[in-house]
């Protein structure tokens, strides 16, 4: 059974950024994902859980899987004509190492941030 996304009335749409970019680090795996925020659906998606990208991995948790999955991701988003996106960030989570990693390889590969 597929569930439809909560409709959202027009004035909060206005206000939303269109993509947001989330991430998750685990004690395994990185993974990162972009939010299309008025459908709230995923737009894409880079982990280093799939199958794959799994063997490409020395260790699938470190600071360089990080920045290759945000390679990944932006290579995912330039494909899918995705030119920006937003961050957000957890509470717990700073500009720094993975997250860090994360940001400054898709900034790399040429997607902007808002």
């Amino acid at each position: 059974m597929v569930i439809p996304p909560p409709v959202r009335a027009v004035r909060i749409i206005n206000y939303l950024k269109p993509y947001v970019l989330k991430m998750h680090f685990s004690n395994k795996y990185v993974s990162a994902q972009v939010i299309h925020t008025p459908t709230a659906t995923v737009a894409s998606s880079a982990s280093s859980q799939e199958k794959a990208l799994r063997s490409s991995f020395e260790i699938k948790r470190d600071v360089a899987a990080a920045g290759r999955i945000g390679k990944i991701l932006a290579e995912r988003l330039l494909i899918k004509d995705i030119p920006a996106v937003s961050v957000h960030l957890k509470r717990e989570q700073k500009y720094h190492g993975k997250v860090k990693a994360i940001i400054d390889s898709i900034r790399e590969a040429g997607v902007k941030f808002i």
